[in-house]
């Protein structure tokens, strides 16, 4: 399964922008399922239901309302979410989508934020701001200091602008600070970070012992460095044609 559970259905008649697009989401850690007309969307969801429909917009059109409805009706227990995918910005539009009950009304070729956080606002109740990138990277937990604490070299398994998840046997407590030195690249960036949330191996499903921090003290320049490189991994082999 994807991102906790999620599957978006992307539905473009163009099979460049299915390709582009469904790596794109994959990379954010969702399901992916592709369809590429109204009638083999609504083939597909009888047997397979999304969490959340990405549907171009002339492909909506040409479905008309009956077709957003039948899409979000496809789940009993919960309405599937519909965004709007639009090669240009048009108000009227938008409003009608919006009407429909479409939850958003997007426009191609954003920046991957702009993607990530419309699926996010349409899902979660408390959406992620950031997007957050799986990926392998050494960080150094504490200074060595009294206060800073031991420096101890962990991993990271995922990141994003405004934090971190560090795997590691020995998480600290929530609330808990220490600086922090994550390599990315050539860059050692040095901040310092709160414990959001901790896990350990003891008890109940298996999940990766670690913990969940937080920068609480991040300059301006590594912040958008980091924001550069998260774009980059996501799409630097992608090109729409």
């Amino acid at each position: 399964m994807g991102r906790d559970g999620k599957t978006i259905m992307l539905v473009d008649g163009s099979a460049t922008l299915r390709y582009y697009y469904g790596i794109l989401l994959k990379r954010l850690a969702f399901t992916v399922m592709v369809a590429e007309s109204a009638e083999e969307t609504l083939s597909i969801i009888k047997d397979s239901i999304p969490t959340l429909v990405l549907a171009d917009r002339a492909i909506l059109e040409s479905g008309g309302a009956d077709f957003v409805k039948k899409v979000k009706d496809c789940n009993a227990q919960e309405p599937v979410r519909v965004i709007v995918f639009a090669d240009r910005e048009d108000a009227s539009a938008r409003s009608t989508f919006l009407r429909m009950g479409c939850s958003d009304f997007l426009i191609k070729h954003q920046e991957p934020g702009h993607l990530y956080q419309s699926i996010q606002t349409a899902l979660e109740p408390k959406p992620r701001e950031y997007i957050r990138l799986n990926i392998p990277l050494k960080v150094t937990l504490g200074d060595g200091t009294v206060q800073g604490g031991v420096e101890r070299t962990e991993y990271v398994t995922n990141i994003s602008e405004g934090g971190l998840y560090v795997r590691t046997l020995y998480p600290r407590p929530k609330s808990a600070t220490t600086p922090v030195t994550l390599f990315i690249k050539d860059r050692a960036i040095r901040t310092k970070a709160s414990v959001l949330y901790s896990q350990t191996l003891t008890g109940g499903f298996f999940r990766e012992p670690g913990m969940g921090m937080k920068f609480i003290d991040i300059s301006r320049d590594d912040r958008t460095f980091m924001r550069r490189f998260i774009r980059e991994q996501l799409t630097s082999d992608l090109m729409i044609g």
